[in-house]
């Protein structure tokens, strides 16, 4: 699933710095962090550390940028916070991928609902 979603938002102009456990995800935040225009975490993570813990992170140094979380599962979306989307698994990648293209521009409003219109 990284890799998809990586060629994917790629290929929609982004640049992507992905990692493939929660602890890589904090390492990526910390060296990162500045120029990390939003963050999209599965929450379901490899490793010890879940995806709200490395939103929560990244949420410290940037409060008000996008977060996308995903995942296959049932979750409690109370964690999730303002300019935050929750986007479950099984999912279109072109949908995604326009979304992606969206929040690197800056449009988060428009964004989440075109990806809500997709479906």
């Amino acid at each position: 699933m990284l890799d998809l979603l990586t060629r994917a938002c790629e290929r929609s102009g982004c640049t992507v710095a992905a990692a493939s456990s929660g602890e890589a995800a904090l390492m990526v935040i910390r060296e990162l962090g500045a120029t990390i225009a939003w963050l999209c975490t599965d929450i379901d993570l490899p490793g010890l550390v879940d995806g709200w813990s490395v939103a929560d992170t990244f949420r410290a140094l940037h409060p008000d940028r996008p977060v996308v979380y995903i995942s296959g599962a049932v979750h409690s979306r109370q964690r999730a916070v303002s300019t935050s989307l929750f986007v479950s698994k099984p999912f279109q990648l072109r949908p995604f991928a326009d979304l992606a293209s969206s929040l690197a521009a800056g449009a988060y409003p428009r964004a989440a609902a075109d990806l809500r219109a997709a479906g």
